[in-house]
């Protein structure tokens, strides 16, 4: 690493003292950002043989996209594990020879992540970086050997600080939201204060580190290719099982319009954008503001966007207007049918509200993506009371999980002593990792035959 020359000027009382330092100078980095492969295991499956409730994640690794905007003076590759093979990995990685692996993880690909790592860690002294869901709310579970840093919370800020550091000789202690793991050690690092400037929406998503995965990401239910853009970080509130407002420290931080444009716009001719919020529509204002500039742009495309039911209840006019936007399907995260378990999940409404959201969307011709949650408690009239509802109300397109208690999350904390299955491997929404109520092989079962009969006829796009 060549070294440069600064120049200080100090003013004495005897006259000028010029003083040269020696900075080393910023070495351009080669980073490798991995997204792991699709890696949960199915008790449903291994137990059952009921092979159609393994959870395939198939989607752009957007976050890794974002992370790689502000590192444009680096050499920067994107892996895309749930599009390629291992061996695939393996070979990439000895061509890159990078001096920075970056890995994102979700709580189910934590195990694997972590043999990935401590591969990486025998073959060569890159630095190895993880952050993601997972790491923001066990972060001790990477306080190991396999790691050098651990990125907590919103990492394109804190992450992008920590390249510098690196590419410039330095260490990365003392980052707010940077933890330098400590093997056998507590774990200590600076909180990060979140706010508006972490997002850096003056720069990019690097949608062009992925261009030759772009044919394989889609929307499975709907089959259709899509593209991903974000207008906001966080949440609006806190649901009990939701590892979202973590991110941001329970803020919700809003893209400004021209910036979503901008990223919109940036996709090109892909007609179909997945805005991947946890509630789009949670600023109002803002959302008004950007579905004006989108119409007054003139740009034709289907969106969708996740919302809430009260949301939907309180803005039908903004709903509309995005509808004429070109509005196609909104994901609501309806849960329940029953007041007492969306009371227990926080949802701050009940269930007539849900109802009235369904009927506005419906008169509107928004197709409804409605997740629903079972819970390891249900009972079959409890089956039957949810296939009852879905059909009853017309939800085109239902999507069922069971309901897991993420580590570090409030359910977590108010159901662990009732947790019998402890590898992270299983928590992929589709196990039961508490007792169930019913026996356990007629609870898969009657969840299996549920899924597949609200299944049978797919909802195509018009």
């Amino acid at each position: 690493m060549e070294p440069i020359f600064v120049l200080s000027t100090f003013v004495h009382k005897k006259g000028i003292i010029l003083k040269f330092s020696v900075m080393p100078k910023k070495q351009k980095m080669k980073i490798m950002l991995m997204n792991p492969p699709n890696c949960g295991r199915s008790i449903p499956e291994e137990e059952y043989g009921i092979t159609s409730l393994k959870q395939i994640f198939k989607g752009e690794p957007f976050n890794l996209e974002v992370l790689a905007g502000p590192l444009s003076e680096h050499d920067v590759q994107i892996f895309d594990g749930k599009c390629e093979n291992e061996d695939a990995f393996w070979k990439t990685f000895d061509q890159f020879q990078p001096d920075v692996v970056g890995f994102t993880s979700l709580t189910c690909e934590a195990n694997t992540v972590i043999r990935y790592a401590a591969k990486i860690r025998k073959q060569c002294k890159a630095f190895i970086v993880v952050g993601g869901n997972h790491a923001t709310y066990n972060p001790h579970d990477f306080n190991s050997a396999e790691f050098d840093y651990i990125v907590v919370g919103l990492g394109k800020k804190s992450f992008s600080e920590l390249i510098d550091r690196l590419a410039a000789g330095e260490n990365g202690c003392g980052i707010a939201g940077v933890a330098r793991t400590s093997p056998g050690k507590h774990l200590s690092y600076k909180p990060r204060q979140f706010s508006k400037t972490d997002l850096m929406e003056d720069v990019a998503p690097r949608y062009d580190l992925v261009a030759k995965y772009r044919s394989q990401y889609y929307l499975e239910q709907l089959g259709l290719a899509m593209g991903f853009v974000i207008t906001a970080y966080g949440c609006t509130h806190n649901c009990s099982f939701c590892t979202i407002p973590g991110i941001t420290g329970g803020k919700y931080l809003t893209h400004g319009p021209d910036a979503v444009l901008r990223d919109i716009q940036t996709l090109g001719d892909i007609p179909f954008i997945r805005m991947v919020d946890a509630n789009t529509f949670g600023n109002a204002a803002q959302a008004s503001e950007l579905c004006g500039k989108i119409l007054k742009a003139g740009i034709r495309k289907k969106f969708f966007a996740d919302v809430r039911a009260d949301t939907i209840v309180k803005h039908p006019d903004l709903l509309a207007k995005w509808k004429e936007a070109g509005l196609y399907a909104v994901v609501v995260g309806f849960e329940d049918v029953q007041d007492e378990r969306l009371q227990a999940y926080n949802k701050k409404y009940q269930g007539h509200v849900i109802r009235q959201a369904i009927e506005i969307l419906h008169d509107l011709g928004i197709v409804i993506v409605g997740d629903f949650i079972v819970a390891p408690q249900y009972s079959e009239n409890d089956f039957e009371k949810l296939e009852n509802f879905i059909v009853t109300h017309k939800i085109e397109i239902p999507v069922l999980s069971i309901l897991t208690p993420i580590p570090g999350t409030t359910l977590y904390d108010e159901i662990k002593k009732e947790i019998v299955i402890f590898d992270l491997d299983y928590y992929t929404f589709t196990n039961a990792v508490t007792k169930t109520k019913m026996p356990e092989a007629l609870f898969y079962k009657a969840y299996a035959d549920l899924v597949k009969r609200l299944h049978e006829k797919p909802h195509r796009p018009q």
